[in-house]
């Protein structure tokens, strides 16, 4: 599965919530899973939407035909926007799906490993950091992404926003330290997504 990462800042909400409902155009298309996403809870002006496709071929083919086509309506309404692809490399807790709707907050992780530390970072994500997530009350499921250039995204999906900040405050000091985090990563950028039911796909 191949996960799309798209971050941008928006100047003109209401436009760019309405070019949003638009995406339900992607239903139908060939190797389409689902997409979802909501504002930053840090920063109001900052839009997160992650779309799901089957395989590159199916997500290339979307993009050469009908992406323009969709995308027009949202045209002047964001700026600096960033989208960044991802092969699904293994699931966080069981059997990941694309599915939004009973999730009320998504957290993103951006993950840039120094190369000689990719497979470690990825051993340490599947034997300390997914059991401790998996584990905890109000996580409903995740995935383990991968793009070139040892990079990673970790997006997992929480039932409140306060059950992930449960889960912050008591665990991730201890597990970082086990998992020689510090060590294997170059830069990390992450956010916690406030999702918006109307942009789900």
């Amino acid at each position: 599965m191949l996960v799309k990462w798209i971050r941008c800042t928006v100047m003109d909400r209401r436009g760019f919530e309405r070019g949003q409902r638009k995406w339900a155009g992607l239903l139908g298309e060939p190797g389409f899973r689902g997409q979802g996403g909501g504002w930053s809870r840090a920063r109001p002006d900052v839009a997160h939407v992650f779309a799901f496709w089957e395989s590159r071929a199916f997500y290339d083919s979307f993009m050469a035909r009908s992406h323009d086509r969709l995308a027009a309506a949202q045209a002047g309404t964001f700026k600096d926007a960033q989208a960044k692809l991802f092969d699904h490399r293994f699931d966080v807790k069981m059997g990941f799906e694309p599915r939004f709707s009973d999730a009320d907050v998504a957290r993103v992780a951006h993950c840039r490993v120094h190369e000689d530390r990719a497979e470690h970072f990825a051993l340490m994500q599947e034997k300390v950091w997914n059991p401790a997530m998996a584990g905890s009350p109000g996580m409903l499921r995740g995935m383990f992404g991968e793009a070139p250039g040892s990079e990673f995204l970790v997006l997992s999906m929480w039932h409140s926003a306060a059950e992930h900040g449960k889960y912050r405050v008591e665990r991730i000091e201890r597990l970082g330290l086990r998992a020689r985090t510090a060590a294997d990563v170059a830069a990390l950028t992450g956010d916690v997504v406030q999702l918006e039911p109307t942009w789900t796909v």
